[in-house]
């Protein structure tokens, strides 16, 4: 397969942007491609340069710019080169605009403005990495998710990905020698969810987490039998207090972090009333 040479244009981070072709690019496999950032692009003189570093390294144009002379530049010069263009959001910006029956602001950046959700983002940021790994019970009533689940079991990386959503998020290892406190079990605000995995995947990151420590693995926390007791007493505490789980051993952090999304917002839809095992069905 050919090397294929992907030019991000956008007027503003381009994050949006980098997202759609990193959805793209997922569909397939093996694909040979450098992608290249040009964000802030607001002017034609700006575009110009742009153009001509994108003329050195020909490839596919995708690009999200709101004014309508940049853009009207940007499609001709591609035309020139002989190069394909596609503005990716029009599809999604047409369709929107008619089923709400307005058109669409004009203003580059406007998801990136510090509104009032910009601000809960930040505070669920600091509210997370200061409820990591078990600390401040005390203010776990306040989190909008609690995840429990073994060592390794991706709570912390899966709680930073949801504190960016929006989301307060606390953790807690679950340790056999060293049961949570009962108030876990008796949040009134916050979802509980647990996290598990299967022994065998466990395993496997522990292992490489020792080895990028440059510790051995001839311990209990590698062991075997040890791990898989550790898994099953995680489990046991779950479903004794009915606490809706999630096995994240072939899912990525993101999927874990959508499965606790649908969690809490099933738990909002139905007033405060106890959500399922999330992987049930």
């Amino acid at each position: 397969m050919a090397r294929l040479h992907l030019h991000l244009v956008s007027d503003s981070t381009g994050e949006t942007l980098e997202s759609i072709v990193k959805a793209g690019l997922g569909r397939f496999e093996g694909a040979d491609t450098i992608k290249h950032f040009w964000p802030m692009v607001r002017s034609e003189g700006h575009l110009d340069r742009v153009v001509e570093e994108i003329a050195k390294r020909p490839g596919l144009v995708l690009y999200t710019l709101i004014n309508g002379s940049v853009r009207d530049r940007l499609e001709h010069r591609c035309a020139a080169l002989g190069l394909p263009s596609v503005s990716v959001l029009d599809p999604i910006i047409g369709a929107l605009t008619d089923f709400l029956g307005q058109a669409a602001v004009t203003r580059p950046g406007r998801q990136h403005v510090m509104d009032a959700a910009y601000f809960q983002r930040v505070d669920a940021i600091n509210f997370t990495m200061a409820h990591d790994d078990g600390a401040g019970a005390e203010n776990w009533e306040e989190a909008d998710v609690v995840l429990a689940g073994v060592s390794r079991s991706s709570k912390t990386p899966t709680s930073i990905y949801l504190a960016n959503r929006g989301y307060k998020t606390a953790n807690i290892p679950l340790v056999p020698q060293s049961p949570p406190p009962p108030s876990l079990f008796r949040l009134q605000h916050p979802v509980v969810v647990g996290l598990t995995t299967s022994p065998d995947r466990l395993i496997a990151i522990r292992r490489n987490r020792l080895l990028t420590l440059g510790q051995t693995a001839d311990t209990a926390y590698v062991e075997s039998a040890s791990v898989a007791a550790e898994v099953a007493f995680a489990r046991r505490l779950f479903a004794d207090h009915d606490v809706p789980v999630i096995d994240v051993t072939r899912r990525s952090i993101e999927e874990t972090a959508a499965a606790v999304i649908n969690l809490v917002q099933a738990r909002d839809e139905a007033g405060g009333d106890a959500v399922g095992d999330a992987d049930k069905g």
